[in-house]
């Protein structure tokens, strides 16, 4: 049996979901040879305390403390603000680091983390999690294999049931950058095409507090990839039928859904379809609850040298780098080009 230890720092909702998938992974990985030990860390020590007695993990007081304790893989899923300087830690205690998204608050300060991973040959994966979804896995297979013929559309969406709290949005970077950059990477990964373009609208129809904050509820934008296809992209924070996140891919040659399922959070205006009848998603950690296991397994795998990294933070960076531009479109009403990777331009 193969022994790992990962030490994961931050215990709010998402890190507690991450450590359940890590604590619970052991019918999956044991018949693999593969055993998780996990520590864990959160400046509420208490909570931390707790949560690490609830899953049999090990409690310590610091990330100094983790990272010296000799811990094979460092999981990050504190406040954005934090993320810069533990990517950095992990890194230079050279040990592969898993981050939630985003690298930083933003790509001016992503760029020296980038530059400090590369420098210290550091392995980072950043946490997209629809690269693990089974329905946009299928939707990459079969444009990779052609079979949609060429593609001359596609449609994202993005939408959230409840807004989160205003207090939340307000240090969240806008609607784009906290919900639709998750599109802006999988449509890049998808493609393999880079987005060169991008025009925004968007409105705030809901709770006032959302647009005081200088934020939108509601928002659309029309990106133009590098080759001349177009899609749309868009998010809501009101979307009382459920947490709603699809993409419909239309090509020459036929049509593809991710995310049309029986718990697809809409209903069918014609006679007699009762498609589809499920329970919709409440939530992202529903709607991606497989997706968020197979994160962590990859996780995994890359510690252990068994895979290559599959979101590494300059793909992170680039679809940042898409939901600027998205939100600079927003703010001034006309359509803004993507500024370029300085890295691959050079290349």
């Amino acid at each position: 049996m193969e022994q790992i230890t990962l030490g994961l720092v931050g215990v709010g909702r998402i890190g507690v979901m991450h450590a359940e998938n890590l604590a619970s992974l052991e019918e999956e990985l044991n018949p693999r040879g593969i055993d998780v030990r996990l520590v864990l860390t959160d400046v509420a020590a208490a909570h931390a305390r707790s949560v690490a007695e609830r899953l049999g993990a090990r409690f310590v007081p610091s990330v100094a403390e983790m990272l010296g304790s000799g811990v094979d893989g460092l999981v990050v899923a504190t406040g954005t603000a934090t993320h810069p300087g533990l990517i950095r830690a992990g890194v230079d205690a050279g040990v592969p680091v898993f981050c939630e998204k985003p690298v930083a608050l933003d790509v001016a300060d992503s760029l020296p983390v980038l530059e400090h991973v590369r420098a210290a040959g550091g392995t980072v994966q950043i946490g997209h999690q629809r690269r693990f979804d089974a329905g946009y896995l299928r939707a990459r297979e079969a444009l990779a294999a052609g079979e949609l013929g060429w593609i001359h559309s596609l449609r994202a969406v993005t939408c959230d049931m409840t807004p989160p709290p205003v207090e939340f949005l307000a240090a969240s970077g806008g609607l784009f950058r906290d919900c639709s950059v998750h599109d802006f990477d999988i449509l890049r990964w998808l493609t393999g095409h880079e987005i060169v373009e991008v025009y925004a609208r968007g409105s705030n129809n809901g709770d006032p507090a959302i647009g005081s904050v200088g934020d939108v509820d509601t928002a659309l934008a029309v990106v133009t990839f590098d080759d001349g296809t177009v899609g749309t992209v868009s998010a809501g924070r009101y979307n009382g039928a459920g947490h709603d996140v699809r993409l419909e891919i239309q090509g020459s040659r036929a049509s593809l859904a991710v995310g049309l399922d029986d718990r697809t959070a809409v209903r069918s205006a014609e006679p007699g379809v009762t498609f589809p009848a499920g329970t919709p998603h409440r939530t992202f950690a529903e709607r991606f609850a497989a997706a968020y296991r197979a994160e962590m397994v990859a996780f995994v795998e890359l510690v252990l040298g068994r895979r290559a990294n599959p979101c590494p933070p300059e793909d992170a960076v680039a679809a940042a780098r898409v939901a600027d531009a998205a939100q600079e479109s927003l703010r001034t009403g006309v359509p803004v080009r993507v500024a370029a990777d300085p890295v691959r331009s050079a290349g």
